[in-house]
């Protein structure tokens, strides 16, 4: 969202007027772009099992990451806000890191089975965990929310969850391969 309020900049703009999609680009921002989350919004977060996750550190250099976990891992806490555990990963930090820098961040949630998928940009901040499976729990209030066309998604199937993906109660995931490989095993953290 721009400091006008307007979903595109003059970048934007300058494409669009170029490829006389100005009109259309103003139609889809009127009809389907909404600033809290709609009915049916909620389930298709909550259903998914993944996504990705753009983030730009203090100069203004994007990453971007999936995050992937059980469905049900996303939460959408209220009609502006949803929050997500950020799982053990390679100790990098690199989306973390981000965020404390620069709060901006876009999510992409794609239905890969129903061809769907979803934007969501916002202003993120960490939280405390509040278990041991996680690193921090994120928390993204939202700025926009849009649906996608979903005519380039290629349809594919779930073969099976990640048995890495977190699934609470007793259930303890494996360590993976590479944190048993000698050239990291002096420096992985005590804690896992």
């Amino acid at each position: 969202m721009t400091t006008d309020g307007s979903a595109y900049h003059e970048g934007m703009r300058a494409v669009q007027d170029r490829f006389d999609t100005r009109r259309l680009a103003d139609r889809l921002e009127q009809v389907t772009y909404h600033e809290t989350f709609w009915d049916g919004d909620r389930t298709f977060i909550e259903s998914a099992s993944m996504f990705f996750l753009a983030t730009v550190d203090a100069e203004g250099h994007p990453d971007v990451s999936y995050k992937g976990g059980m469905p049900g891992f996303v939460k959408v806490v209220d009609e502006r806000t949803l929050a997500f555990p950020s799982y053990d990963g390679n100790g990098q930090f690199r989306t973390l890191g981000n965020i404390l820098v620069n709060p901006h961040v876009a999510l992409l949630f794609v239905d890969f089975e129903h061809p769907n998928r979803m934007r969501i940009t916002g202003r993120a901040e960490l939280q405390e965990a509040g278990d041991d499976q996680s690193d921090a729990l994120v928390v993204v209030r939202v700025d926009q929310v849009w649906p996608n066309c979903p005519r380039y998604v290629h349809k594919m199937t779930l073969e099976e969850h990640s048995a890495f993906a977190p699934r609470g109660g007793d259930y303890v995931p494996p360590v993976p391969e590479w944190k048993r490989m000698e050239f990291v095993a002096d420096v992985l953290p005590e804690r896992r």
